[in-house]
């Protein structure tokens, strides 16, 4: 049975396991672990436990118990002194403190939610925060600060990205990069889900010495204030630039645009479709699909935050990634 690793976090994440777990595979999701903004930081901040959130979804993602059991996992309270938490991540919480270890609260869930596959953080350093440097100068500490950029606001390109202070690599996450026979990166934000795992030391040459095959799946759409701007090379040179060059084989575009109405929705706040800038001349393999899902639009009413509609279809990203898996 291939043995698959996904790196990432958030909905993206969620997307590519929900699609695989489908499939007669070996999972695994290493997941980041700076999340600082929401219930997570909440968490975070007031029990210093590690961030919840994405090893929630991640867990959800790869449930194969029942859908009551799934949605209340997600759940997200609109009233009262738990306003905003999630009770999968409060759960998550509970458990660390009680066990004293996260990688024990994530056993314990798995069991409950029935998993197909593993969850694995890739670190354990409780303190490291994102940051990264801008074109002008500025220095902006904690996801959250970066993540978030009003519409309109003016914010510099981003010069560099690093964690600090650094983080160590968990020995499990280790052991599942190194044993894997292909490693999927990405979907999701390009800065803030996807970077933070590569950022962790010694991971970067884990990667580049595993005997896997190395998949990326680039973004639908640009993030204003992150992305601005970028087509599909920019996002491989970025990433290239921190986790080394000549070390991807694939690279999954999706062909197809957005609905209009979707699509309109992103305008407002000078968001647009990756444009697939890629060419032939690169060691990496090129696949162009259409692998895109158009969302109805929810405004989250307890945080407002402003959430993606446009996302990677399951289904259709599984069996792109199953055909490199399995080729004919």
């Amino acid at each position: 049975m291939p043995n698959i690793v996904t790196i990432g976090g958030g909905t993206g994440s969620y997307t590519a396991l929900y699609g695989l777990k489908k499939y007669p595979l070996k999972l695994t999701a290493i997941v980041n672990m700076v999340d600082d903004g929401g219930s997570s930081g909440r968490l975070r901040d007031e029990l210093g436990v590690l961030p919840p959130g994405d090893i929630r979804q991640c867990l959800v993602a790869l449930a194969e118990s029942s859908k009551l059991l799934r949605d209340m996992f997600n759940y997200r309270f609109e009233d009262g002194g738990l306003r905003g938490h999630n009770f999968g991540n409060i759960f998550l919480s509970t458990l660390e403190k009680k066990t004293g270890s996260m990688k024990k609260a994530i056993a314990e869930v798995g069991k409950i939610l029935n998993i197909k596959g593993k969850v694995v953080p890739i670190t354990f350093t409780k303190k490291t925060s994102l940051c990264v440097d801008l074109e002008d100068g500025k220095n902006i500490v904690g996801e959250t600060h970066i993540d978030e950029v009003e519409a309109k606001e003016h914010r510099a390109a981003i010069k560099k990205i690093y964690l600090k202070p650094k983080a160590q690599i968990n020995p499990d996450a280790k052991q599942a990069l190194e044993k894997a026979d292909f490693i999927i990166i990405g979907p999701g934000d390009l800065y803030t889900s996807i970077m933070p795992n590569i950022l962790v030391n010694s991971v970067p040459g884990i990667i580049r010495n595993s005997k896997a095959k190395k998949i990326f799946v680039v973004n639908l759409m640009t993030k204003y204030g992150h992305t601005t701007g970028y087509g599909a090379k920019k996002h491989v040179e970025e990433l290239e630039k921190y986790l080394g060059k000549n070390i991807l084989d694939y690279v999954l575009v999706n062909s197809k645009k957005p609905k209009k109405i979707t699509h309109s929705w992103y305008e407002e706040f000078e968001e647009y479709p990756v444009e697939d800038d890629l060419n032939d001349e690169y060691k990496y393999q090129v696949i162009r699909e259409n692998l895109i899902r158009d969302v109805i639009i929810i405004q989250n009413p307890v945080d407002n935050r402003r959430r993606s509609i446009i996302r990677h279809n399951p289904r259709k990203l599984a069996e792109e990634i199953l055909t490199i898996i399995y080729p004919s």
